[in-house]
């Protein structure tokens, strides 16, 4: 429980999500936030190395700055970045910068080092303070507010580098935190949020917590995985076993999810969860707090306008590698946007990342209020035959395949498969799939491709035009292994797991290890051994 009397926290919990629901509704499209988030942002920059370099004027007008100034990606910010590191000030932000955040490196396979000032770690606090506070207000009640928020994942230590800090999203997250969110609702312990992630920490946390009151729960699939086992561990005791840990902890509401959607994975992390606990979609990376789910996940999650970024969208049809200076004026501020569309996402932010491309695609389902989704990630999507389908396109499709065989997918990935290579390629996708054993219904990989093929064309027009012109050809499934994405992630990406692979990529980096990792299964009679 909270250390605060339950009352009192009650009362001020309640206060705080009436506030917020106010400010939403007040908000509207957005666009006022965001227009007085661009005029703070050149203020601050106008003064800095960058700014001078860049031309950046306090009072610039938006017209001139969408014109002028160029669109770049995190490496450019490198050698800026490194002063700051050194102890120089005033370079990407006005003063000196102590904390720096190291991004994941998900694409690139390269972590890259952001500055974390001031302004950054207010607006991260305002970014989880909106995550808990929609949550409270979509369901109605202040409950969650009153016990303690859990979070299973990442180290949190900081190590230093000279008279810096470096950490990752986890450990700024937990640096931004207020006092009272660290002593009332945070666990666990500092100590014990230090230790790397694995199953030594899974077993110290579910030790230490098992008496606890927790009501929210935090992290990534594989950190939740562990802490399940871990806490089946310490409290099953002869025949009673704990099938979830909500067993452990009854007024466990919420699982707060980050980064892409879970897809795949929310079966099974359902399971080890509760089936009472409600999930709660966040946008966030170590670049900030994008949106925060208001409502019911279909309907998107709600752009955090006012949260000190300003947003900009690039319409993906125009994205070229290179970012070439046209591009510039082809980025649509909030007020431009239209539902339906694919967007680049470019950032301004107060760690001075100016036009910054985050590499992210986003789609918007409504403008008053905006509300988007995460759709995929510029360089992991699949356009060798002009079809431009990203991720979220190929998970949603082979999800609504198996869900009407009733079948479960544990892992898949998406590539190419040429049949004339560029630079006039020809060809189609090859889809490498791994399902649960034990189906009623025996799936070969005929079948499967048929239906995917058709839930594919359902979702993206222009899949659908490229394969009825036969531009493309029929895609080809691959059914692997039990096991086979397991030993896949082992193999080439030790220390993760298959649930953060990408789910596609426009060359055959992914597809070709899995090929020499196992033989495939497109015969029934081969398929019908594999899952009987």
């Amino acid at each position: 429980m909270t250390l605060a009397p339950r009352i009192l926290v009650s009362f001020w919990a309640g206060l705080k999500v009436a506030r917020f629901q106010r400010r939403l509704r007040e908000a509207g499209h957005g666009v006022a936030a965001q227009q007085a988030a661009y005029r703070h942002l050149m203020g601050k920059i106008a003064g800095t190395a960058l700014g001078r370099q860049q031309g950046i004027e306090a009072n610039l007008d938006y017209e001139t700055f969408r014109t002028a100034q160029p669109l770049v990606e995190l490496h450019h910010f490198a050698p800026f970045v490194q002063r700051m590191l050194e102890g120089e000030a005033d370079v990407l932000w006005p003063g000196r910068c102590r904390f720096f955040a190291e991004t994941a490196g998900t694409t690139t396979g390269t972590p890259q080092r952001l500055p974390v000032t001031d302004e950054m770690l207010a607006h991260y606090r305002h970014g989880i303070g909106a995550a808990v506070l929609s949550y409270a207000a979509r369901v109605g009640h202040a409950g969650v507010f009153l016990g303690r928020h859990l979070h299973a994942g990442a180290s949190t230590a900081l190590r230093p580098e000279g008279e810096a800090f470096l950490g990752n999203f986890d450990a700024i997250t937990a640096l931004s935190l207020s006092s009272w969110a660290e002593a009332n609702l945070h666990s666990p312990p500092p100590a014990l949020a230090r230790l790397s992630d694995g199953p030594e920490k899974a077993a110290r946390i579910a030790e230490r917590m098992r008496s606890q009151d927790v009501t929210l729960l935090g992290g990534t699939p594989a950190a939740i995985r562990l802490l399940a086992d871990a806490v089946r561990a310490h409290g099953s005791r002869g025949k009673v076993r704990l099938t979830s840990l909500q067993a452990r902890w009854p007024n466990l509401e919420c699982f707060l999810h980050t980064g892409a959607p879970l897809g795949l994975l929310a079966a099974e992390l359902q399971a080890l969860l509760g089936p009472q606990v409600n999930f709660h979609e966040v946008y966030a990376a170590a670049e900030g707090w994008f949106a925060v789910q208001d409502g019911d996940a279909a309907l998107g999650l709600r752009l955090l306008a006012d949260a000190g970024i300003f947003f900009e969208f690039l319409p993906l049809r125009d994205l070229h590698e290179d970012l070439p200076l046209y591009l510039s004026r082809r980025c649509l501020p909030l007020a431009e946007v239209r539902p339906g569309v694919d967007y680049v996402l470019v950032v301004t932010t107060p760690s001075g990342l100016l036009r910054c491309v985050v590499g992210d695609v986003v789609r918007f389902l409504s403008v008053d209020p905006p509300r988007l989704q995460f759709a995929g990630r510029t360089r992991l999507r699949l356009a060798n035959f002009g079809e431009q389908v990203t991720e979220r396109e190929l998970t949603d499709a082979l999800l609504a395949v198996c869900a009407r065989q009733d079948w479960t997918a544990v892992s898949f990935h998406v590539a190419p498969l040429f049949t004339r290579p560029p630079p006039a390629p020809h060809g189609g996708h090859e889809w490498w799939i791994e399902l649960r054993p034990g189906t009623v219904k025996t799936p070969t990989g005929p079948v499967l491709a048929d239906a995917l093929d058709a839930a594919l064309a359902e979702r993206n027009p222009q899949y659908a035009a490229l394969r009825k012109s036969r531009a493309m050809e029929p895609p080809q499934v691959r059914l692997v292994m039990p096991g086979t994405f397991d030993q896949w992630a082992g193999t080439h990406r030790p220390g993760s797991d298959a649930g953060r692979m990408a789910r596609c990529r426009p060359d055959r980096e992914v597809a070709d290890q899995l090929a020499a990792l196992t033989r495939f299964h497109n015969a029934p009679a081969a398929a019908s051994s594999l899952f009987r």
